[in-house]
């Protein structure tokens, strides 16, 4: 994966420098991501598996798109380019559901947008380098998963399922509620 540009920002979410992705991780400096949870009209959850050359949490279970928000790009941008460039789809409507403030892993500390919207699964043409499949989950299967198959699932999606799901997590809740439900 080639290095890109990220803003490095303050708790205030206030941009204060910009860094290659690399030495954001190396360093441990702060920078933005963005979650997208795309539900099929059944109300059951896109689910992807990461590839097993991820560098990050390789063949683990994700949310529909997990992204890092490049320099001088929106969190809203960065939600539409994800979902082009990981799922192929254009053109979904999505609603902000919260920020939150999150230790990802080593080095790896985030604010982070987390965006909802609906996906007809015939639309997706998910990216093989990255995804090696995907999946459509209910968020009781998620819940189950979560509780009875430790490590399924990506830490960080397992922690914002929690607060999706108004139960403790670790995290900070950067928005007025501490969760969307």
């Amino acid at each position: 994966m080639a290095d890109e540009l990220l803003d490095v920002v303050n708790d205030e979410d206030i941009v204060i420098g910009q860094e290659l992705r690399s030495t954001v991780h190396q360093k441990g400096l702060q920078h933005r991501g963005v979650h997208v949870f795309l539900f099929s009209e059944d109300g059951k959850m896109l689910i992807q598996k990461r590839s097993a050359d991820r560098a990050s949490s390789p063949s683990m279970l994700d949310c529909s798109i997990s992204e890092h928000v490049q320099a001088g790009e929106s969190y809203f941008e960065a939600a539409m380019r994800g979902m082009k460039e990981e799922m192929g789809v254009m053109g979904i409507e999505v609603k902000p559901l919260g920020k939150i403030k999150m230790e990802y892993g080593p080095n790896d500390n985030e604010i982070s947008r987390i965006y909802e919207g609906r996906v007809k699964p015939e639309q997706v043409r998910f990216d093989p380098v990255e995804i090696s499949e995907v999946k459509y989950m209910s968020l009781e299967e998620i819940k189950e998963g979560i509780t009875n198959e430790k490590g399924m699932f990506c830490g960080w999606f397992v922690e914002i399922m929690n607060w999706y799901l108004g139960q403790p997590a670790n995290l900070i809740a950067l928005d007025a509620e501490n969760s969307p439900l």
